[in-house]
């Protein structure tokens, strides 16, 4: 899923482990992954080699879980930055598997045919080059004839490797010239030497430069590698005149200046929270629409909606007991323990409401509120977290589960139904 097209180069190679049922072995997968990382990157270093230990991402197919992305007006000078990139980085804590989509300079020699020489040998030169491409491409020249054969079989002509492995070897290739002498091709060409072009990658018509990280260790969310990333990237050198700028979300405009755009699970994770929030949001302006038009009130709903905010006391103290990060199926867990909130808030003071028109005192129908409705809430709790508890152990919707469960703990503990009667004594007496 990660750009496994981007891997298909002579130089890469790409092997994938299968794990044995995880019913078979005590270790999670990620877990495995993070224990042979340090020991297989040694090996690596002894050959010069870069070996990435990449796990199947189960979300958005996505280039690595943190990408930057490197825009600007010249290419010398992205590459430039993005390497400062890398090198930042890689003295960020947890950060691991530091790679970038350039190149390393490759030598090119370029054989320039001597139109004139050759004519004066009687060569053409299309036959020059003909005669290198033969020897050089490894490309079947016919095809083997076989009737009974679904595919036919190349036959290809090649020149054994010991005598193409260097420029002197393919200098001395000879081609025939029209008096039937054999010429050596090193007389009909000039060789020069230089560096070959590096790949230009665009994104969205822009030209960019990619570096890659992943995350391993104590910080597993990419949200902790990229805070506070400003300051470190404003001491990148730049030329003068130029600037460097940060951006999470969309691509820059226009490229007159250098940004670093940070992409990768990050973007995912900060689209996801956006959405969430915005969800968040959206239920929360519902809930006090719907409560008003049941009480004909403007001031109830934001009594019983204080249940939110209290919620919170059990969603940091269930992640700080489990050592969880906050993430987006807490968020899910979050959205839908607000309207578990609030709906408990709702039976509170809908009993108030029916005690105080029978005649009892306002004090006292909230002492009764609490006592008498505090049964279906909590039987009610017990029926959420008995129903949660089933994929508590899940990888994924763990945490969104820890974060019921551990609400109920606490409202189990100290009743927000008991600071909610309060309060609504209060607006009431106000």
């Amino acid at each position: 899923m990660r750009h496994y097209d981007l891997r298909g180069g002579s130089n890469m190679a790409d092997i994938q482990v299968n794990l044995i049922d995880k019913e078979q072995r005590s270790a999670q997968s990620h877990d495995i992954a993070s224990l042979l990382r340090p020991d297989i990157q040694k090996i690596a270093a002894k050959y010069n080699a870069n070996v990435k230990l990449v796990e199947v991402p189960p979300g958005p197919p996505v280039l690595s879980t943190i990408v930057a992305e490197i825009y600007g007006p010249d290419y010398e000078q992205q590459i430039t930055v993005a390497n400062e990139v890398q090198n930042i980085l890689k003295n960020t804590d947890d950060v691991v598997d530091i790679d970038w989509m350039v190149e390393n300079d490759q030598t090119e020699y370029q054989f320039t045919i001597n139109k004139e020489k050759a004519m004066l040998y009687g060569v053409a030169p299309q036959q020059i080059a003909y005669t290198m491409h033969l020897a050089l491409s490894d490309r079947p020249v016919t095809n083997l004839y076989d009737e009974d054969a679904v595919q036919q079989i190349g036959i290809v002509l090649a020149l054994d490797e010991k005598e193409k492995s260097t420029i002197q070897d393919i200098s001395q290739l000879k081609v025939a010239s029209n008096q039937g002498t054999m010429v050596p091709i090193a007389d009909l060409v000039e060789i020069s030497e230089s560096i070959s072009a590096k790949s230009i990658y665009r994104k969205n018509q822009k030209r960019v430069v990619y570096v890659m990280a992943d995350m391993a260790g104590e910080l597993e969310s990419p949200a902790y590698a990229i805070l506070g990333m400003e300051e470190k990237l404003k001491s990148i050198p730049m030329p003068e005149g130029y600037s460097i700028s940060e951006m999470y979300l969309g691509q820059p405009d226009f490229e007159d200046d250098y940004t670093v755009k940070w992409d990768g699970e990050w973007q995912i994770t900060l689209e996801v929270f956006r959405d969430l929030g915005i969800a968040f949001l959206g239920a929360i302006i519902l809930i006090y629409i719907l409560i008003v038009g049941w009480f004909q009130n403007f001031k109830a709903p934001i009594v019983m909606m204080v249940a939110i905010p209290l919620s919170l006391i059990g969603i940091i103290l269930g992640h700080w007991i489990m050592g969880a990060f906050f993430t987006a199926t807490s968020f899910i867990g979050m959205i839908a323990l607000a309207g578990i909130m609030v709906r408990n808030s709702v039976l509170l003071i809908d009993f108030i409401n029916l005690r105080t028109a029978e005649g009892v005192p306002l004090k006292q129908a909230a002492i009764e509120a609490g006592a008498v409705r505090t049964t279906p809430i909590l039987l009610t709790a017990g029926t959420v977290v008995i129903g949660a508890f089933v994929i508590l152990f899940d990888p994924i919707f763990k945490v969104g589960n820890i974060i019921n469960g551990w609400n109920y703990c606490v409202y189990c503990i100290d009743p927000t139904g008991s600071t909610i009667s309060l309060l609504y004594d209060r607006k009431e007496k106000l």
